[in-house]
């Protein structure tokens, strides 16, 4: 329950972190969206109105005449007409002769900007009527008769209230339409974001669901992105799948296979104990051969398990196999096993490089000694060589190797063959199949012109990394 609880909080903290990253996106846009859509309605409403100012002006500078060497301007109603489209705002208006003379209108429309002689075209300033924000225009007429010449300046003004409500209007609208949008955006994200989390939360049911013992592969479907998370889980669940089988099997081998000849050591014993004087060296060779055969039974079972767990856990390292065949040969194991028999060493002055784990290696190299000892027939030879890419590391006997039908067996675990003394655990060359399979590799178990060869075979490197 408590981790159902959990994985459930996780996907709802994963969601509401997208879902705010979605949210700060969409509040930042609409911010850029309002600004700008603020600074467009007031661009647009400046324009409109300005139009209005400068037709209301224009029509009021095209009703001036001359009377008597003086501009009379006779105001229309048009001119005021386009101004009433802003109901709410103040107008103002002021028409001055060439010096600046008020000829009619107030006074307060004045312009505040430049000299108004050098007005030649429509003039927007901006100045206040009554204390309240306002927007003028000066336009020019130019008079050139016998008894007046001149400019006359026609200033009209009016309150921005019309203005900014056409602005706020427009922002308005933006925000509006806006935020629907980012309503749907922020909806239309949350349905996408759930689906594409849909296979999460499937494959987190599916691993609350299956057994504690179950490690088969997950089915790899859905987006990319969880596929390749469930190809990473399916790999860690084999290589702890292996882990398992190793410990089950080596606890297993070990209550199947110690059964009998712990029974054997103690039966001997027991005999040995209540048999006549006679008898004791015959018992105690017997007990001796007992033992020796269960130490060579626990050796090669830790040995098998020590290879597969390191195969899961060691990272492969560039091996020189030359450095494995000389390790196992000066480590003088064959003297113990077969003090009498001959073991060459037959490696070039060329490195045989393979990416692999040295101590597998030579776990399954001393195996395949082993097995040369006690079954082949002296001289027995360990090399090295290079054949198609690939690095190989051998052992070979003079002796003809075992029959056909035996070699399809060779290889399994506790398999002995016919020829075997007793003295045989049948793990040997199930360690060095093992260690093949870690790195890539594989057995070839062959006659030879001069005996039986047994060859590890490894994908050869051929640059390597000097230390």
């Amino acid at each position: 329950m408590n981790k159902s609880a959990t994985n459930l909080t996780v996907n709802r903290t994963l969601l509401s972190r997208v879902m705010g990253g979605v949210l700060s996106l969409l509040a930042m846009g609409g911010v850029v969206v309002m600004l700008a859509s603020f600074a467009y309605g007031k661009n647009a409403a400046r324009q409109s109105f300005d139009r209005l100012l400068v037709g209301a002006a224009s029509d009021i500078a095209e009703s001036i005449n001359v009377v008597d060497g003086t501009p009379v301007a006779d105001i229309p109603v048009s001119a005021f007409g386009l101004l009433a489209f802003a109901d709410s705002d103040r107008v103002t208006y002021s028409v001055r002769g060439p010096d600046g003379t008020l000829l009619t209108g107030h006074d307060g429309a004045k312009e505040r900007l430049g000299e108004p002689r050098a007005i030649t075209q429509p003039h927007f300033f901006d100045s206040s009527i009554q204390d309240e924000a306002a927007r003028f225009v000066t336009v020019v007429r130019r008079f050139s008769e016998r008894d007046f010449s001149g400019n006359v300046f026609v200033t009209v003004g009016q309150t921005l209230r019309a203005r900014n409500a056409m602005a706020m209007s427009l922002t308005t609208g933006a925000a509006i339409v806006t935020g629907l949008g980012g309503i749907a955006l922020l909806l239309s994200a949350f349905f996408v974001i759930r689906s594409a989390m849909r296979p999460l939360e499937r494959m987190t049911q599916e691993m609350l669901d299956r057994d504690p013992y179950d490690l088969t592969p997950m089915p790899a479907d859905g987006p990319a992105e969880v596929v390749v998370m469930v190809h990473a889980m399916n790999r860690f669940m084999g290589r702890l799948d292996r882990q398992v089988g190793a410990m089950k099997h080596l606890i297993s081998d070990t209550a199947h296979q110690l059964r009998t000849p712990v029974a054997a050591i103690r039966a001997q014993a027991e005999l040995a104990i209540e048999d006549d004087g006679d008898h004791l060296p015959q018992r105690l060779d017997r007990l001796v051969r007992r033992t020796r055969s269960l130490g060579t039974l626990l050796d090669q079972m830790l040995s098998r398990a020590l290879v597969i767990h390191r195969s899961d856990n060691a990272p492969p390292t560039p091996v020189d196999l030359r450095d494995i065949a000389l390790k196992v040969l000066e480590d003088r194991d064959h003297e113990v096993l077969a003090p009498h028999t001959v073991v060459d060493l037959r490696i070039g002055e060329t490195p045989v490089m393979v990416l692999a784990d040295d101590i597998s290696l030579g776990e399954a190299v001393k195996n395949m000694l082993a097995n040369a000892l006690r079954h082949g027939t002296s001289p027995v030879a360990i090399g090295t060589s290079c054949d198609h890419g690939r690095g190989e590391i051998w052992v070979e006997d003079a002796g003809s190797g075992p029959s056909a039908d035996v070699l399809e067996k060779i290889g399994q675990r506790f398999e002995r063959s016919a020829a075997s003394t007793g003295n045989s655990a049948g793990l040997g060359l199930s360690i060095v199949r093992a260690v093949a399979q870690a790195f890539d590799g594989s057995v070839q178990m062959d006659k030879t012109p001069t005996g039986f060869r047994v060859t590890l075979s490894l994908p050869h490197q051929t640059e390597v990394t000097s230390s």
